[in-house]
C-alpha cells in the first residue's frame, strides 16, 4: 500500500516540475489519503495483535 503513496508523490513531484499544478495536487492529495489509510490499518493491525497475544502453537 505504501508504493502506492510513493507512485503518486513521484507523479505529483514530475507534475509539479512540469507545471502541471492542478494535477500535482490531486496526487498529493490522494497520497496522502493513502497514507493515514495506512497507518489507521496498521494501527488497527497492531492493537488486534496485542489484545490476541501470541498463541503457543
Amino acid at each position: 500500500m505504501l508504493s502506492w503513496v510513493v507512485t503518486f508523490l513521484v507523479i505529483a513531484l514530475i507534475a509539479g516540475v512540469l507545471g502541471y499544478g492542478g494535477i500535482a495536487g490531486a496526487s498529493v492529495d490522494i497520497a496522502k489519503a493513502i497514507f493515514f489509510i495506512a497507518v489507521i490499518l496498521f494501527l488497527v493491525s497492531a492493537v488486534v495483535g496485542v489484545v490476541r497475544g501470541r498463541s503457543n502453537v
